[in-house]
């Protein structure tokens, strides 16, 4: 009985899953915000959180579209 190593995994897919993660996160962040979580800076300066909501949104727009571009690209 001989034992065939698995496959390597692809660097282009493991990437893309790792990207895709990072996209839910944003979107858990939105979340938050939208529940009314407040960050602030180390030195206690409270972040404006309607700017963080509007740079998350476009961060999540940007990965969208990269995403879709990565996995028409993927086949």
């Amino acid at each position: 009985m001989s034992h065939t190593p698995d496959a390597a995994p692809d660097p282009e897919a493991a990437a893309l899953e790792r990207f895709k993660a990072q996209r839910v996160t944003a979107i858990y962040r939105l979340d938050l915000i939208a529940k009314g979580a407040t960050i602030s800076y180390e030195d206690g300066t409270p972040i404006d959180m309607a700017s963080e909501k509007t740079r998350l949104e476009a961060v999540v727009a940007d990965m969208d579209r990269r995403i879709a571009r990565l996995e028409r690209s993927a086949g």
